[in-house]
C-alpha cells in the first residue's frame, strides 16, 4: 500500500467529504475536492472548514512522507476569496523546513481557475513511531 492509498483510505473525515490525496512527494503534496452542496456555508459558499481540511489533508500527505508519524501542532489559515459552488479546488503543501521534529509546511489552495482561495502555515510535531510501512510514497 502507497501512503497516498494509506490516507486516502484511512482519513475518514477528509473522505466523508469528497476530498483526496492526488499526489505526493517527498517536498510536496496536492489534495483536491470539488465544492459540492455540503460544503456550502449560509452564504452559499465553501465554509472555511472544508478549505482548512483539505490543506490540512494535502500537509498531512507531506509531513507523514519522511515515514514517521507526524501531527499538527499549530497552524493558521488566510481566507482571500469565496471557492464557488462546482468549483474544483487543488491544495498545494510545500515542506518549508523539514525539521526532524517540528517540520513546517506552507499551503495554498487554489481553484480550477488557479485563483488563491486560501493560503496557510501549518507546523508539525514529528513523533519517535514509524507510520506504517509503504511501498512507495505514490
Amino acid at each position: 500500500m502507497t501512503l497516498k492509498d494509506y490516507l486516502n483510505t484511512n482519513d475518514r473525515y477528509a473522505r466523508a467529504g469528497g476530498m483526496q490525496v492526488a499526489s505526493i512527494r517527498p517536498d510536496a503534496a496536492e489534495a483536491v475536492m470539488q465544492v459540492a452542496d455540503m460544503h456550502l456555508n449560509g452564504a452559499g459558499v465553501c465554509q472555511g472548514g472544508a478549505l482548512y481540511t483539505l490543506a490540512d489533508l494535502a500537509v498531512a500527505a507531506v509531513m507523514n512522507s519522511s515515514g514517521c508519524t507526524t501531527v499538527g501542532i499549530e497552524n493558521t489559515m488566510t481566507y482571500h476569496r469565496p471557492a464557488m459552488p462546482g468549483a474544483w479546488l487543488t491544495a498545494r503543501a510545500t515542506m518549508t523546513c523539514d525539521h526532524r521534529r517540528l517540520p513546517l509546511c506552507k499551503v495554498e489552495v487554489r481553484n480550477d481557475k488557479e485563483e488563491l482561495i486560501a493560503s496557510g502555515s501549518f507546523l508539525g510535531y514529528r513523533k519517535n513511531e514509524k507510520m506504517a510501512d509503504f511501498e512507495a510514497l505514490m
